[in-house]
């Protein structure tokens, strides 16, 4: 039995380290802005296995690093930038009630 809770505990704390070693974690903790830490960064990323796929992730990680992109992709007239910005506004929404 102890073999067994020892074993579920470290496999929730390894699923949770991958979780928040994400692309939008990584760019989170990089990033210049003032609410940075592991914790924050962390549950954005959690948010964001949840609300978006891989290939969203790593646009939102993009923008972390350049800001401007998100006004680029909110501006642009291209339907895959149109459908990434829905996702993108809900993504933001529930991380910004789940992680501050």
């Amino acid at each position: 039995m102890r073999f067994f809770l020892t074993a579920a505990t470290a496999a929730l704390f390894l699923t949770t380290a991958a979780a928040e070693a994400g692309p939008v974690s990584r760019a989170c903790l990089a990033s210049d802005r003032g609410a940075r830490n592991a914790q924050v960064c962390g549950c954005i990323q959690h948010v964001a296995n949840s609300t978006l796929d891989w290939s969203d992730q790593r646009l939102v990680a993009k923008i972390f690093r350049k800001p401007q992109m998100a006004q680029d992709i909110k501006m642009s007239d291209s339907r895959q930038h149109e459908v990434f910005w829905k996702k993108y506004k809900a993504f933001g929404a529930t991380a910004s009630r789940a992680c501050s």
